[in-house]
């Protein structure tokens, strides 16, 4: 009989998660936990079987319709099947709208991002508009605005799926993506309203109901500054948009679910988000929840990546054995666990103190910790995301390569994820910035040295210490290089990492011991110590910077 190799499968997301299971017994109060896991599990076990559904629904990308067959300009975008069920499943379990809701207080982010974490690796990137939609909502709520937020915001905190709108934001032009100081946009008051003239070169999600957008007031200053923020409604009461045109959806290597097209503002209607100036400022709340689900993100792609790779490599038989139990295959599998949940614990922690900012209980110090975490997870994770997911493909052979597996969708959509809210490097430097308010960095290494000092068992203690170490000696770097700001800025992108490094490694040493504490068993200690060996301490791994001008010049 011919050999046919078995696909990999999912269990449920939940009860298949060690982790996730671990952490939430860690973090949520009893009741709380008890209160939320049954739709936890529920959600563990839609993603397996979205997943499937997601196989099937492969080849249904967004389609453009500008014309109706009568010659009117109607610029409709029709979606997948999976995209509009995922739209009515975000909006029944809440996906955005537990955020405001706060069953569970400050940990209500925690209780969120749970149940997206178990989930959005089966919907075909809704976490795209999703993550919009909760950093608009954030916004709208910091700038004040009652008009806007009586508007708006139970709409976008809605679980009925026939009212819950989305939103975009616009922020992206043929200037350039994160230089938005650059922006051409235009606006102008016309008979005592505000429109909107202009291109919006990258706008994800366009199907949204709204957006938050930036545009330079007529007579508006230079730069950032100069720029306001404003609310756009898309369409009118009849689905008509509202002088806006779809030029084009954007022919993506991934994310291909994602409706992202270019737009042009011709005199779109708008209203000031607050005030007509300090636009860039006012979309900060906006930034800290999107890098969020950023980081999050890139943990559950990471968990998606390692459940496939795990269950094949059980189905697997090549040289007499199961893949799982080659031990070259299996030190392959551990570098991607170990991987996957040190980006989780880090994307939480970011997760927690987003909690405590929505609940405004941060301490000063964790008001610091939040300003240089919440780009630190971001950078790191998606990074982290990349490599694992170019490492499941190979895990696959030959059928990683293959797209109607629906394996190489998993890498090109993390490939996204450095690339989202700020690259790397955009991201190392606002980590600079961050650490330039006093205390900042000391804030860090509290948070470092406290995980540490968790770990009693004595390979965990080893853990903290390296963790330790190498955030002092990044520290010590720092200091040493301040008074040459281009050497700074040479090194901001392994210095950002090894921050990034070292509080994962700190965490997962924290975690492990209370895993050991608590009889869990001694797979997070392995995590830890597998992590502790890849690689914590990134500023070595750079040369003279000479030598890295030679070779960019070529």
């Amino acid at each position: 009989m011919a050999f046919y190799q078995e696909p990999p499968r999912l269990a449920n997301q939940y009860d298949d998660d060690a982790l996730v299971r671990e952490y939430l017994a860690r973090s949520l109060p009893g009741d709380a936990l008890a209160a939320h896991e049954p739709e936890y599990r529920e959600l563990g076990e839609l993603a397996a079987e979205m997943y499937t559904a997601s196989l099937a629904d492969r080849l249904n990308e967004p389609v453009l319709t500008a014309w109706d067959p009568w010659g009117h300009r109607i610029d409709h975008i029709e979606v997948s099947p999976l995209w509009k069920r995922a739209q009515a499943l975000s909006a029944e379990h809440g996906l955005v709208a537990a955020a405001y809701e706060r069953p569970v207080g400050d940990l209500s982010r925690v209780h969120q991002f749970a149940m997206n974490y178990l989930v959005q690796a089966s919907l075909d990137i809704y976490s795209c508009p999703l993550a919009m939609t909760d950093g608009a909502t954030r916004t709208l709520l910091d700038a004040g605005n009652a008009e806007l937020i009586e508007r708006a915001v139970p709409r976008l905190t809605s679980r009925d799926p026939a009212r819950m709108w989305t939103s975009g934001q616009w922020m992206t032009e043929r200037t350039g993506g994160s230089d938005v100081g650059q922006s051409e946009t235009v606006a102008r008051q016309v008979d005592g309203a505000w429109r909107l003239y202009g291109t919006k070169w990258f706008t994800s999600a366009t199907t949204s109901q709204m957006a938050l957008t930036l545009a330079r007031p007529d007579g508006g200053g230079p730069g950032g500054r100069g720029l306001a923020l404003f609310y756009v409604e898309l369409r009118d009461e009849d689905g008509r948009l509202r002088n806006i045109q779809i030029n084009r959806l954007k022919d993506k290597l991934g994310t291909r679910k994602v409706p992202t097209a270019e737009l042009t503002l011709d005199g779109a209607p708008a209203t000031p988000v607050r005030g007509l100036d300090s636009g860039v400022r006012n979309i900060v709340p906006m930034l800290s929840v999107t890098r969020t689900w950023n980081a999050v993100a890139a943990a559950w792609a990471m968990r998606r990546g390692v459940a496939l790779a795990r269950d094949y490599a059980r189905r697997r038989r090549a040289f007499g054995a199961a893949l799982v139990e080659k031990p070259l295959h299996a030190d392959t599998l551990a570098w991607m666990a170990a991987e996957a949940e040190a980006g989780f614990h880090l994307a939480f922690r970011a997760a927690e103190l987003l909690g405590k900012y929505d609940g405004k209980s941060l301490t000063a110090e964790e008001e610091k910790l939040f300003r240089v975490i919440t780009p630190i997870a971001k950078l790191t994770t998606a990074k982290q995301a990349v490599a694992v997911a170019s490492e499941t493909l190979e895990c696959f052979g030959g059928a990683g390569y293959i797209e109607d597996t629906g394996l190489p969708r998993i890498l090109a959509d993390a490939q996204v994820l450095p690339i989202w809210e700020g690259t790397t490097n955009v991201l190392s430097l606002d980590t600079l910035r961050a650490l330039a308010t006093e205390g900042t960095f000391e804030a860090v290494h509290g948070e470092v040295t406290r995980l540490a000092g968790q770990a009693r068992e004595g390979s965990l203690a080893a853990c903290g210490r390296a963790a330790v170490a190498a955030l002092t000696r990044a520290g010590e770097w720092l200091g040493r290089s301040l008074g040459d700001p281009a050497e700074v800025e040479a090194g901001a992108r392994r210095f950002a990492l090894t921050l990034g490094r070292s509080l994962e490694l700190a965490m997962l040493a924290a975690h492990a011991q209370w895993c050991l504490d608590q009889d869990r068993g001694p797979r997070a200690a392995a995590a830890a110590r597998r992590f502790a060996a890849t690689g914590i301490d990134l500023l070595g791994s750079g040369g003279p910077r000479e030598d890295a001008a030679l070779l960019a010049r070529g």
